[in-house]
């Protein structure tokens, strides 16, 4: 897909973004106010490159996530994957993922994969920006900079009524208000980089 792009044109669209202030979590009736959750990946660190695997030029599959402790009350869990990064109106949806049971704490690699009408114990993965359920591997055009996914968990108090196979603004419309905590982890990808060593940044909901 965006493997395409020539270089030149992703060059000429490097400053051309959708803004990390599209992001589910800076959504005021989403994520502010709201308590930490430790999201993090034993496949790659917070704020370093995600592995070839879990992209459009590798296996893609979705990357293994694990989590911490959530609030006791929370009664089902959510996910949300965008790249902010993206040369166009608003952020990429790479995944959307919901009725999570709140006593999961992890998501195994590939897990985030076309699930026709859901699990038998509510959790469902919803469509991404393509359309498409599952995940959509990262794809960013040759030449237009660093990209950032964020990984983006919710934990609510109340498990959100939703129809089949929903897209990120039916989930936003169900989970606002009913976020209690939330967190946060970046992965970043490019095409046409120098590729840098790093431990990444540690991110806060």
């Amino acid at each position: 897909m965006l493997e395409h792009v020539p270089r030149w044109l992703g060059g000429l669209l490097r400053n051309v973004r959708a803004g990390h202030a599209g992001l589910a979590i800076a959504d005021p009736m989403i994520g502010e106010g709201a308590g930490r959750i430790e999201l993090s990946s034993p496949a790659f660190g917070d704020g370093a490159r995600l592995p070839e695997r879990f992209t459009a030029d590798g296996a893609g599959v979705s990357p293994p996530l694990v989590w911490g402790d959530v609030p006791e009350e929370t009664l089902s869990l959510a996910l949300i994957v965008e790249d902010p990064d993206a040369p166009a109106p608003r952020p990429i949806v790479h995944a959307v993922v919901w009725g999570l049971p709140p006593d999961e704490r992890r998501l195994a690699e590939g897990a985030i994969a076309r699930d026709g009408d859901g699990g038998a114990d509510g959790r469902d993965v919803g469509r991404n920006s393509f359309f498409s359920e599952g995940w959509l591997p990262p794809d960013p055009p040759t030449g237009h900079g660093p990209h950032d996914y964020v990984f983006q968990l919710f934990a609510l108090s109340e498990a959100p009524v939703i129809g089949r196979n929903p897209r990120r603004a039916d989930l936003m419309t169900a989970i606002a208000g009913k976020v209690i905590a939330a967190g946060v982890l970046t992965g970043t990808y490019s095409r046409g980089e120098e590729r840098t060593a790093g431990s990444g940044r540690r991110a806060t909901a």
